[in-house]
């Protein structure tokens, strides 16, 4: 201890009395961990107690000979799969179109066309679903591969969107250094473009599951299968228990569906980010 800090009587600050830093971020990092918690928690619960709730009722309810044919567990557990394939084939063919296309749009001289592009994907969504559906079902044919093809066009807004968005966030400084050390326009893509990318890319994905997830529903009026059969069932015989039941399963599987891709945004996030 020097002289001057003798005489002024001011006490050398010693490991313990400094100010912790990082604090704040440690705060955002406990907010972090209890929404994740929340999250990978919270709703799966939620999920097994309303379908337990669902098949309790299912099983105590008196319902008529119709209502017992249109509710039969062979049934429900068949377009529940249907739906499931639904959304998830339309959803991976809509990230093997919408990631490349909206890397190429970042690049060059496709950087121009992007407004153009996303313009046009707006005015697709913008469009009603049903009709959208129905019009590929007259243009191609009824069934399975039609519903995909019409769903898929239907969500790559929010995928090629966020795609975009995100590669045109990544500091342009990273990528310049990483052109420094002599890696190539692809492997800063690979390498740093796109690890930093990834937050707001799965974001787009799990916006394109939750909408896949509802507008698959629709499906039925073109023989594509799934859980709106037993909603357009339960309207056309006026049986409101029918209608209720296909609403709720929609709803858990929507639910479930949307924590994964939850789930999916968090394992991708790279560390740091």
């Amino acid at each position: 201890m020097g002289e001057s800090q003798l005489a002024s009587g001011t006490p050398t600050p010693t490991r313990g009395d400094r100010a912790p830093r990082g604090g704040s971020e440690r705060g955002w990092r406990g907010r972090l961990t209890a929404e994740s918690a929340i999250v990978l928690f919270a709703i799966p619960v939620i999920v097994l107690v309303g379908f337990a709730a669902y098949a309790i009722w299912h099983e105590t309810a008196t319902l008529d000979s119709v209502e017992e044919s249109a509710l039969a567990w062979p049934t429900i557990w068949q377009q529940i799969w249907e739906h499931v394939k639904l959304t998830f084939v339309s959803a991976f063919f809509v990230v093997v179109i919408a990631v490349p296309l909206g890397v190429l749009l970042t690049r060059g001289r496709a950087r121009a066309a992007a407004p153009i592009v996303v313009g046009i994907a707006n005015s697709g969504q913008a469009a009603p679903s049903v009709g959208l559906i129905v019009l590929f079902a007259m243009w191609i044919d009824f069934g399975f591969s039609t519903a995909v093809i019409a769903l898929t066009l239907y969500a790559i807004l929010p995928v090629l969107r966020n795609t975009i968005v995100g590669l045109q966030g990544v500091d342009p400084t990273l990528v310049e250094a990483g052109r420094g050390v002599g890696m190539s326009a692809a492997s800063v893509l690979v390498r740093v473009e796109l690890p930093l990318a990834l937050p707001v890319i799965m974001a787009g994905v799990r916006t394109a599951l939750v909408l896949l997830v509802g507008t698959a529903t629709l499906a039925t009026f073109i023989n594509g299968g799934g859980l709106g059969a037993t909603l357009q069932a339960g309207i056309s015989l006026l049986r409101y228990s029918v209608i209720v039941s296909g609403a709720v399963l929609v709803a858990l599987l929507a639910l479930l569906i949307e924590w994964l891709g939850r789930v999916l945004e968090l394992v991708s996030r790279p560390r740091g980010v």
